[in-house]
């Protein structure tokens, strides 16, 4: 894989979450070991590595089982950081290009860091007339939030401009908002092809009546 494509040293965040490319994430940032590694990430405008977690906890308490997670996952850029008292950050982050990890390594603080192997971007796909339907009912739940907005507000349901018309970025935000275990999102995350991703995706939604 050519060198270009390579992290080394990238500080991980694992949580109990999946972010997807293109995707928004909040957080509320009051340990150590992470408000220095988001004070440096934001300073620097670097990303970190947000991944599932398969055992453990987000917050490290002593005498629990060691942190164990997913080998994917995606890196996170920091769009807004406020800090409204001492020892308190809240950041919105922006999911950016999936990883895999090859190596990791947690330091004495609790800190994760790896070196990882950025995977391909989805191609862009048309959404074929079978799942046009999932396209729909994305629009209408947009539609609806921005009903209930305040008058004037600028806030959009998702970040960037929409996409309906393409497989991945329709499928990624489904599982953003599907009420599904966090087993299933990574591995619809780890999915290289988005057209199957949302074939998937179809299959629930119409297996929960959300569309026809």
């Amino acid at each position: 894989m050519p060198e270009t494509l390579t992290l080394y040293s990238l500080p991980l965040f694992p949580l109990g979450a999946v972010l997807f490319p293109g995707g928004v994430l909040p957080l509320r940032i009051f340990e150590v070991r992470y408000l220095d590694m988001i004070g440096k990430c934001h300073r620097a405008g670097a990303p970190f590595g947000v991944v599932a977690l398969t055992q453990g906890t987000e917050v490290r308490r002593p005498g629990r089982d060691a942190d164990a997670f997913h080998s994917v996952g995606t890196l996170a850029t920091i769009t807004t950081l406020a800090t409204p008292q001492p020892g308190l950050m809240t950041i919105r982050c922006h999911g950016e290009q999936r990883f895999r990890i090859s190596r990791s390594e947690q330091l004495r603080h609790g800190l994760w860091i790896a070196d990882v192997e950025r995977l391909d971007d989805d191609l862009p796909v048309p959404v074929p007339d079978d799942l046009k339907p999932a396209a729909r009912a994305l629009q209408r739940l947009q539609d609806s939030l921005r009903a209930r907005q305040p008058p004037g507000s600028a806030a959009q349901p998702f970040e960037g401009p929409p996409r309906f018309d393409d497989c991945g970025w329709l499928a990624n935000r489904w599982c953003e908002i599907l009420p599904v275990p966090l087993e299933l999102k990574q591995r619809l995350m780890q999915l290289d092809n988005p057209l199957v991703r949302l074939e998937l995706v179809s299959d629930i939604l119409i297996r929960t009546g959300i569309t026809g």
